[in-house]
C-alpha cells in the first residue's frame, strides 16, 4: 500500500522570526490579533500566524502518527524570505533550509522539504537551489508573488531554468496579494479566507496565460489551496481565451489544457471543492495536503474528504501521485 504524504505543510524557527522581526519592517510586523495570538501584518492587514507547533518537529511526528500520515513534506511559509538585503533574504532562506535538512536527517522516513530561495535575488537563488538540493531538498517551495512581482516575470527566468533543468515539483504558496491595504483586508484578517486564494489563482492564470508551460516543460507546479479558484474560473479563463485576443496572444491552447499540466493539493474544505479539483486537474495530478499546522490546517478533515473520493482515485491522491512527482523510493 502506497504511504500517506502530505505535501503541503509548514515550520519555522526562531532565528528566521528574529529576523524577520529585526529586517522586515516597515512592511511586515508583529503584532497581536483578536484572540491574543501574535500574527505577522502585511501593511497592518494580519496573514499568518506562527503558532508553537510550527517550531516543535517532535509535536510534528506525534500529530503525523495520530492522523495516519507517512510522510510530510514540509516549507517554509509566508512571507518566506522576500525581504531585507540581500544578504538578510539569503541568510533566512539558509537558517530554514538547514533547519529543515537537519530534520530530514533525523527523521528520514518521514521528514521530505522543499527549499526556500531568495528570488529576488537570481543568482543567489539558482547558487542556494544547489546547496539545498545536496542538503536533501526534494523540490522548492515560492510564493504567488515575490514582494509584489508575479512569477511569470522574465526577471525569474534564471531561477526558473535552474528548477526546469532538475525537473523539480514546486509549491506555488500564498502570500498576502498586493492591495491588502486599498482592499482592507485587515477586516476579518480577510487575507486567510480570501486573499491567499486570491493570490494562488491570479499566479497560475498568469502561467496559463503567458506560455510558461511552454518554456518550462519539464518542472512541476503544485497549486495550494486546491488550486485557488481555478477549478472553479477555468471556464471563464477558456472563454476569455477564445474571446479577447490578449489572453491567446502567447499560447497556442486554451488554459483548461494547459492546466493538466498543473498539480494541486488537498487543503479545500469541502467534498464538491476536491471532486472540482479533480475535475479540472485529473486524478493523477491531485495530491494529499493539510496546511498542518496553521490555524486552519486540517490534517485529520483533508484526508477523510480525500478516502471519500472514489477507490481508484482516493489511492493516488493519498499518496501514490506525491510518491511518483517526488521520485520517493
Amino acid at each position: 500500500m502506497n504511504p500517506v504524504i502530505d505535501v503541503h505543510t509548514h515550520m519555522l524557527n526562531h532565528e528566521w522570526l528574529k529576523l524577520l522581526e529585526k529586517h522586515g519592517g516597515p512592511k511586515y510586523t508583529l503584532k497581536t490579533v483578536l484572540g491574543g495570538m501574535r500574527a505577522i501584518h502585511l501593511y497592518g492587514a494580519p496573514f499568518m500566524t506562527p503558532v508553537p507547533e510550527m517550531f516543535d518537529w517532535d509535536l510534528r511526528i506525534r500529530n503525523m502518527n495520530k492522523a495516519a500520515i507517512d510522510v510530510s513534506v514540509v516549507s517554509l511559509t509566508c512571507p518566506n524570505c522576500y525581504w531585507g538585503s540581500e544578504k538578510v533574504s539569503l541568510h533566512a532562506a539558509q537558517t530554514m533550509n538547514d533547519e529543515m535538512a537537519r530534520a530530514g536527517k533525523t527523521w528520514p522516513d518521514r521528514i521530505q522539504w522543499l527549499c526556500s530561495l531568495p528570488w529576488q535575488h537570481p543568482a543567489a537563488a539558482v547558487k542556494e537551489l544547489k546547496r539545498a538540493r545536496k542538503a536533501g531538498a526534494c523540490g522548492v517551495m515560492v510564493l504567488a508573488n515575490v514582494d509584489g512581482r508575479p512569477l511569470t516575470d522574465p526577471f525569474f527566468a534564471p531561477v526558473w531554468k535552474a528548477i526546469d533543468a532538475q525537473k523539480l515539483p514546486v509549491l506555488v504558496h500564498p502570500t498576502a496579494p498586493p492591495g491588502v491595504r486599498e482592499m482592507q483586508m485587515s477586516e476579518f484578517q480577510l487575507v486567510a479566507s480570501i486573499g491567499f486564494t486570491f493570490d494562488t489563482t491570479l499566479a497560475v492564470a498568469r502561467m496559463l496565460y503567458d506560455g510558461f508551460f511552454e518554456r518550462y516543460l519539464d518542472l512541476k507546479i503544485i497549486a495550494a489551496h486546491g488550486g485557488g479558484a481555478l477549478p472553479f474560473l477555468i471556464g471563464r479563463l477558456d472563454q476569455c481565451f477564445e474571446h479577447i485576443p490578449a489572453c491567446r496572444a502567447r499560447v497556442a491552447d486554451k488554459p483548461s489544457l494547459y492546466a493538466r499540466r498543473v498539480y494541486a493539493d488537498s487543503v479545500v474544505f469541502s467534498d464538491d471543492a476536491l471532486a472540482m479539483a479533480v475535475r479540472t486537474f485529473g486524478s493523477d495530478h491531485v495530491l494529499y495536503g493539510s496546511d498542518y499546522p496553521h490555524t486552519i490546517g486540517d490534517p485529520l478533515g483533508c484526508l477523510a474528504r480525500v478516502d471519500r473520493l472514489p477507490d481508484g482515485v482516493r489511492d493516488r491522491v493519498r499518496g501514490a501521485n506525491a510518491r511518483r512527482i517526488f521520485d520517493f523510493r
